[in-house]
């Protein structure tokens, strides 16, 4: 029988409520949380159950999503296939970095990742994208090449990567935001358990850990989307003050695991 761990559930439900108040990048407090609030002492294993969490989130998310037929699945295939490769690249690059340093460059990411979400994002772009062969060449590419790329730092990281994945499926595919985000689901899913099995080959995840880190998070989810649905309904303004909050929250945790990471 698995002890609980209130801790562990608690900081899932941080980062559940985080992603379901404000969307894609709360799962990158996931590694800091386990580190730094429920004690995790191996920054590596941090890392891979972590990435373990944000898969079945990823997933649970992705299911709805699918149902409102938001997901542009032969799109999401090319890039998810390519990008699970350099998941697999960047994860195995990780484990071969001294866990200070790697959470040095971690907490680098974070800052990063909170500016990077402070820019507002434009909901245009077209909503018939389709892969085909007409237009597999230009297409086709692309895709492939944007996620190679964000697929290694996900890895490398260990974190779903959503933020980048978006605006990277926007970039490549031309599609809308609102498309973008559903699709993205697919390849956070994959990124995640990449991660995931490329840890676990290294015994590098605390199973238990990371199942009572899913269901905090399951939880936090349900309270944060509910937040998040009645504040878009009832004041966008506070949406957006809520957004901006959060990313400095993000980057003010940032730059601490930085200076941990630096100084010990």
């Amino acid at each position: 029988m698995i002890e609980p761990h209130f801790a562990a559930i608690g900081a899932g439900m941080i980062v559940g409520f985080s992603l379901g108040l404000v969307g894609g990048g709360g799962s990158v407090l996931a590694v800091p949380l386990l580190v730094y609030g429920v004690g995790v002492a191996e920054p590596h294993i941090a890392i891979g159950t972590s990435a373990a969490a944000v898969a079945v989130s990823a997933f649970a998310n992705l299911v709805s999503y699918a149902r409102k037929d938001a997901v542009k699945w032969r799109c999401a295939a090319a890039f998810t296939l390519m990008g699970m490769a350099g998941a697999r690249i960047g994860a195995e690059a990780a484990k071969a970095v001294d866990g200070k340093r790697l959470l040095a460059l971690f907490g680098g990411a974070m800052i990063v990742i909170g500016l990077a979400m402070l820019r507002k994002r434009e909901d245009r772009g077209d909503p018939s994208v389709f892969l085909s062969k007409a237009n597999l060449s230009p297409l086709l590419p692309a895709l492939l090449a944007m996620g190679l790329f964000i697929g290694a730092l996900s890895g490398f990281f260990g974190i779903g990567g959503g933020f980048l994945i978006v605006p990277g499926l926007v970039f490549a595919s031309g599609m809308p935001l609102a498309n973008a985000i559903a699709t993205s689901l697919v390849a956070v899913t994959a990124f995640g358990l990449t991660t995931a099995v490329t840890y676990a080959a290294s015994g590098l995840i605390d199973w238990p850990l990371a199942l009572q880190f899913i269901i905090g998070g399951l939880i936090g989810g349900l309270i944060g989307g509910q937040i998040g649905m009645y504040s878009s309904r009832k004041l966008a303004v506070r949406k957006t003050a809520l957004a901006i909050a959060f990313s400095a929250i993000v980057i003010a945790v940032g730059v601490y695991v930085v200076a941990r990471g630096i100084l010990g």
